[in-house]
């Protein structure tokens, strides 16, 4: 029976997210298994693992919020904007908002020390990179210009931002203040957007 209180919404995935965040932050990814996560929110492990099907994901479960952002670039952008246009745009709005995906948010250095020490996380990262250039790819195939060249640019922006990241992700835990860091995160994302636009000399 499901534990008292026990529900399957959003709420009920928000409390199991925060949970396990604050004990694999405190303890490390690979310290902490589900069942105790289960045991600290007051839900099931059947519970978990319906709202996260893998352990990494109780940790990385941006993936979504990520995929709405890049639908949205291609799907809406204003008449006249370009796909490079409409994704720095989006890219740039993180940064400002110092959201979860900008890689400058409050937590984020204790966020990639816990990503930087499991592997399980590292390869999980470089699977949902993998699943977020599909559907950006996707995405511009609906777009006629982009009959030949949109795995290309999904290639070249999906790589360069997680290069942008990692370099973000190394600086942070080296220097530990994301205010120092988030000018130098622009410059670079900046030259990304400048390379995808003219090529890299």
């Amino acid at each position: 029976m499901p534990r008292t209180g026990e529900r399957g919404g959003p709420q009920t995935r928000a409390k199991i997210s925060q949970v396990a965040t604050r004990l694999f932050l405190e303890r490390g990814f690979d310290e902490v298994t589900v069942a105790e996560v289960a045991r600290e929110a007051g839900v099931s492990s059947v519970t978990v693992f319906k709202h996260f099907p893998r352990k990494e994901d109780l940790l990385l479960d941006r993936q979504v919020d990520a995929a709405d952002v890049l639908r949205a670039a291609v799907r809406n952008r204003a008449p006249g904007v370009d796909v490079v246009a409409s994704l720095r745009e989006a890219t740039l709005r993180l940064l400002d908002e110092r959201h979860g995906l900008s890689g400058v948010a409050d937590g984020a250095i204790p966020f990639f020390r816990t990503v930087a020490a499991s592997p399980a996380l590292i390869a999980r990262v470089r699977e949902i990179g993998s699943d977020l250039q599909r559907l950006l790819t996707d995405e511009l195939a609906r777009d006629p210009a982009f009959d030949r060249d949109g795995p290309l640019l999904a290639a070249f922006f999906i790589a360069g931002y997680a290069t942008v990241l990692v370099q973000t992700a190394n600086w942070l835990i080296e220097r530990g203040d994301p205010d120092e860091v988030a000018a130098d995160h622009r410059e670079r994302l900046e030259s990304l957007f400048n390379a995808l636009r003219n090529g890299v000399a």
